[in-house]
């Protein structure tokens, strides 16, 4: 037998699941749900079952209509540090089986706010982040992209909260004794008055990681009519985020035009507490946001139009296995870039393109001593996903994708891309099935772009493209002057937004003095900026030339944020630094870390481990 995906238990030869019914009861005082599952398999099944846990504590496994005990064993001994831990059912021509088991407090998937941590500072919360391998942290499963699921969801919360889920809601009502007989053994008080059961359903098949909720005391307000947004009742970031997004709906109709029809009803967005680890996740029907892409002035919503292109590359077609993220990505990334042309420009879109390349330029020099992760198609056998997470499958894959645009021209593309989705919609796929194809659909392909070259080598090859527009160029070139001590002129910034400082900032020479630094931010206040891509990269750049005046605000920094966009950066920059920047990294890190959520402290300590 062989498992289909380096990352998961999950055995070829055993059949999917066609259907999970989740009940799940949410103890906040104990940061524990506990839960029953039933699932339904696709074929009956005799034999060893192997799904996927991690930190979770197993109750019982049932036939679902005679509540007879199947045999189980959780292998707790035998662990792995990735993988998590082996839970393997006995069947005997079982086509459906009922588990019961609790999560723990320590659930890599799962954070747990107290009121403080929160925008409303009155109500706690909770939230998911599954990407990339942490669903089983909350359920069993075959947690792995090869493998899709359908669901339906009852949630048993406080009644002063609310839920939402990535999948449609079905109703918000009293709890019903019949609604968890499953659970009547641990005494949970279901039925209490201070409770209250939300219902949803996913009918469409998606990976485990897109598998989402929050729960907390929550608003929203309609910005479209696809579209609500979400977040913490009682806080100005509602109406901030109603406003910073209320575009969304053309940007939907763009992609419409690009991609094909969506597929998902809904197109909501919630905006999380800070400590949300990513900008954005593209959980279906629910987008999960990061407050940090509320910048007032309308940018934030290239990090929607990126969660939004995921409705058709990622959600819709999906890679097999993290070793070919790339199709994820590098497709969704070039999506993104269209629908920010069509809606905002060109000159958005090329900045954007700017940024992106010095992004990989810096990732792959970040991977010179493991090339490996330089591939679009890579072997990530014994290798944490979180741990090689990069810029590279979305930045190189973009780059493979515009370079066959440029072979083609764009409107063949358009219609090459319609038809890959078309084909694989609801599929989980692997490059090899991407590139037949793309040999069957343009033929001839091979022989004029160099496909193994692309998809199997290392680095960036040499037909990739750097952008050339002119403010693209004017700004690199203004950056490099700093070498020669020459800060920018207020008429040549004067227009500037947020993407040209960021452009500009990461282009500076590593030849920069402190005084330089100094002087730029007293013209131009971006240690203060509310953008923090500008921040963050002002804050990197002060690290790296030991400009001491910024550390404040770098500790207050990464005391604020939990994304792991700005905490990898600041914090790898202190711990290659002398022996006082390491000593003041581990300080903010010990009083912050409970502040982040799991997969963050995980990036972190691998972080202090690495250089430390």
């Amino acid at each position: 037998m062989a498992t289909v995906d380096p990352h998961s238990f999950t055995e070829s030869t055993h059949p999917a699941t066609a259907h999970i019914a989740l009940t799940l009861y949410f103890d906040f005082p104990s940061s524990t749900i506990h839960a029953a599952a039933l699932f339904t398999l696709q074929t009956p099944h005799s034999g060893p079952f192997f799904l996927d846990t991690r930190s979770l504590t197993i109750h019982s496994a049932l036939h679902p209509d005679t509540a007879t005990a199947i045999p189980f064993s959780l292998s707790t001994a035998t662990s792995d540090p990735i993988k998590g831990t082996l839970l393997t059912l006995t069947l005997s021509n079982h086509s459906s089986f009922l588990l019961t088991f609790s999560t723990s407090p320590s659930s890599s998937a799962l954070q747990w706010l107290l009121p403080p941590q929160t925008f409303n500072k009155t109500h706690p919360f909770v939230y998911t982040q599954c990407q990339a391998i942490h669903a089983r942290s909350i359920f069993p499963s075959h947690d792995t992209p090869a493998r899709r699921i359908r669901y339906s969801a009852i949630l048993n919360i406080p009644s002063d909260l609310s839920a939402v889920m990535a999948a449609s809601h079905v109703t918000r009502r009293p709890p019903r004794d019949d609604d968890a007989p499953a659970l009547a053994s641990l005494n949970l008080n279901w039925c209490s008055q201070d409770r209250v059961v939300e219902e949803f359903v996913m009918d469409q098949p998606v990976p485990p990681y897109l598998f989402a909720f929050a729960v907390g005391q929550l608003g929203n307000r309609e910005v479209g009519p696809r579209t609500r947004v979400y977040s913490e009742e009682g806080s100005a970031l509602l109406d901030s985020a109603a406003k910073e997004f209320e575009g969304t709906e053309e940007m939907i109709r763009e992609g419409e035009k690009l991609f094909g029809e969506y597929d998902w009803e809904r197109f909501d967005l919630l905006v999380l507490p800070p400590s949300f680890p990513y900008g954005g996740m593209e959980n279906p029907k629910m987008v999960f946001l990061t407050p940090t892409v509320i910048k007032g002035d309308g940018s934030g919503a290239q990090v929607v139009a990126h969660e939004l292109a995921h409705s058709w590359t990622g959600n819709l077609i999906t890679n097999k296995t993290n070793e070919h993220f790339w199709l994820n990505e590098g497709f969704t990334t070039y999506a993104e870039r269209r629908i920010v042309e069509a809606v905002q420009g060109e000159k958005r879109a090329t900045l954007n393109v700017g940024i992106g390349w010095r992004g990989l330029n810096e990732d792959i020099e970040r991977f010179k001593d493991n090339l490996e992760f330089t591939k679009l198609k890579n072997n990530q056998q014994g290798i944490d996903p979180d741990d090689v997470y990069s810029q590279v499958p979305y930045e190189k894959g973009f780059q493979f994708l515009l370079r066959i645009e440029r072979q083609v021209g764009r409107s063949a593309f358009d219609e090459f891309l319609k038809k890959y989705i078309a084909k694989f919609k609801f599929q989980s796929i692997d490059t090899d099935t991407f590139l037949y194809f793309l040999k069957e659909n343009i033929p001839g392909i091979e022989n004029q772009i160099d496909l193994v070259l692309w998809t199997e080598g290392t680095g960036i090859p040499p037909d990739a493209y750097e952008p050339e527009s002119g403010v693209y160029t004017s700004i690199v070139s203004l950056a490099n002057e700093a070498a020669n001590g020459r800060m920018p002129r207020e008429e040549e910034v004067a227009d500037w937004h947020g993407q040209e400082w960021e452009l500009y900032l990461d282009n500076l020479p590593k030849s920069i003095e402190s005084s330089q630094i100094v002087s730029l931010d007293s013209r131009h206040k971006l240690a203060e900026s509310k953008d923090y891509e500008v921040k963050v990269s002002f804050l990197q750049r002060a690290i790296l030339c030991g400009c001491k005046d910024y550390y404040e605000e770098v500790e207050k920094t990464l005391k604020t944020v939990g994304r792991m966009k700005y905490l990898r950066p600041l914090y790898t920059a202190l711990v290659k630094g002398n022996e006082e920047d390491k000593v003041f990294a581990k300080r903010v890190f010990s009083e912050s870390r409970e502040c982040y959520h799991p997969i963050a402290q995980s990036v972190v300590e691998s972080i202090f481990s690495k250089h430390m």
